[in-house]
């Protein structure tokens, strides 16, 4: 009998072995074109390297910001949920794993059971136990033999999406990073704006007892004290404002922290220095650098064979059960002559479910076409908020220079109409104020365009697809 079995058995599963080698049915798949000619905007890439592949410590070198960052990566939540779905995709792989080796399952079983005498259709059932006891131990296994690639293609699927949401995480991480960075800094700034605006208080209400003597001497009229008075209160309401500004900034930082709101420690916008070698690299590193491109890429992936998968439901699956144990009505009994078992191999071919399959490929097919055209989207995104961050980052270093003049110029100009209104009646208070009016708007802009320099190396940092390599 197990001659006859393994005849049988060994022919099919010679031709299974080679159909499955032949690989017919799904496709292997390639990386998509990444090849995006021109994606910098007005920018020839002469560099071989890039910053991304930098250890954010070395872009980022506020000792405090640092620590914050630390801070972040360990207790924000966004960050510690990415986590959870990394933990989630890996026992999904190793389900999808073991799915492709046979199963093993044992049983054991005592059946008691009573026969109606009516139901034996004896003339007389004396002699005869119609109560019977039977004892059942087995062990039975079940394996489909991947023929068509179906469980391969759903095993490749699922480390895909294992892989997407490694890539996710990274991608939250290198966000994070840029986050908490782009906050402290406005912060630094906010706090910049308003000590200008306390110590150009302080100035307006000398302005206001100035002009009151210099009426008291004739010099100039009671509007001059009265409009001296109006901006000393409009420098004055504009301290709330940037005060709930920084709370606001601070709370908001503090959730990126994972802590519950409160104050931040933090530097000065002075000591800053904003990190100048701006490599930017070849456009087809992002792929290695992008976090968000390898997610792209992987869900791509993850509906590639996903198809393939659909593909293998249009063919018949081979399956081989073997179950084998004792049976006894005898415990004493159980372990002689009461071995049995069974060896079956069957094909299961789907008749009516066609439409479903069709369905199910053209759905699969669909979602891979809409993957391809994210994956796509994501390059462009990458190469629009490249070129944003290095356009921002230059502009800003034009700006200060001007500002700087400007600034000059304009605190020369402060003090030239102050003289002429003391000294002269060439000039009066309007004209005054109107300078220093520019003056703390050029200060303010000062200020920003500080910020907007830290903050494009940062962001550039992160368009490159800096922050998780290290």
């Amino acid at each position: 009998m197990k001659s006859n079995n393994l005849k049988y058995i060994i022919p099919i599963t010679v031709i299974v072995l080679l159909m499955n080698s032949c690989g017919v049915i799904n496709k292997r798949y390639t990386t998509p074109d990444s090849d995006f000619p021109g994606l910098y905007r007005d920018t020839s890439v002469n560099d071989t390297t890039s910053m991304a592949t930098l250890p954010w410590k070395e872009i980022i070198t506020d000792s405090i910001l640092q620590n914050l960052i630390e801070e972040g990566l360990q207790n924000n939540l966004d960050l510690k949920v990415a986590i959870e779905n990394i933990n989630q995709a890996k026992a999904s792989l190793v389900q999808a794993r073991l799915a492709v080796l046979p199963s093993l399952e044992g049983s054991a079983q005592v059946t008691r059971s009573q026969t109606s005498e009516a139901s034996l259709n004896l003339a007389s059932t004396n002699g005869i136990d119609l109560n019977t006891t039977t004892y059942l131990g087995q062990l039975s296994s079940s394996w489909e033999l991947d023929v068509w690639g179906k469980l391969r293609s759903n095993k490749r699927s699922v480390l895909a999406s294992f892989l997407q949401t490694e890539a996710a995480t990274k991608a939250v991480q290198t966000q994070l990073i840029s986050d908490i960075a782009m906050a402290y800094y406005n912060l630094l700034a906010l706090d910049e704006q308003l000590a200008i605006t306390k110590e150009t208080l302080q100035n307006r209400i000398g302005d206001q007892e100035t002009m009151k003597y210099l009426k008291e001497s004739a010099v100039v009229d009671g509007s001059a004290v009265v409009q001296s008075e109006a901006s000393r209160y409009e420098v004055e309401t504009s301290i709330p404002d940037i005060e709930l500004e920084i709370l606001e900034q601070e709370n908001a930082l503090a959730i990126l922290l994972g802590r519950i709101p409160g104050t931040i420690e933090r530097s000065s916008l002075k000591e800053q220095t904003a990190y100048a070698d701006l490599k930017i690299g070849i456009p087809s590193s992002l792929l290695r650098n992008r976090p968000d491109i390898q997610e792209a890429e992987m869900a791509f992936r993850s509906a590639f064979e996903d198809v393939n998968l659909a593909k293998t439901y249009f063919y018949p699956s081979l399956t081989i059960t073997a179950s084998g144990g004792l049976s006894s009505l005898s415990l004493s009994d159980f372990f002689d002559n009461s071995i049995f078992y069974n060896l079956i191999g069957g094909l299961t071919q789907p008749i009516f479910a066609n439409g479903e399959n069709k369905a199910r490929l053209k759905i699969n097919k669909s979602v891979q076409q809409q993957s391809f055209y994210d994956y796509k989207t994501v390059w462009l995104n990458a190469g629009s908020e490249i070129s944003n961050a290095l356009y921002s980052y230059n502009k800003a270093k034009e700006k200060q220079e001007s500002r700087a003049h400007q600034i000059d110029a304009l605190k020369k100009s402060v003090e030239f109409t102050e003289a002429l209104l003391e000294y002269s009646s060439s000039t009066n208070y309007t004209d005054v104020l109107t300078t220093k009016n520019s003056l703390l708007t050029a200060q303010l802009d000062g200020v920003e365009d500080k910020k907007q320099e830290l903050q494009a190396v940062i962001e550039l940092y992160r368009a490159l697809g800096g922050g998780w390599l290290n």
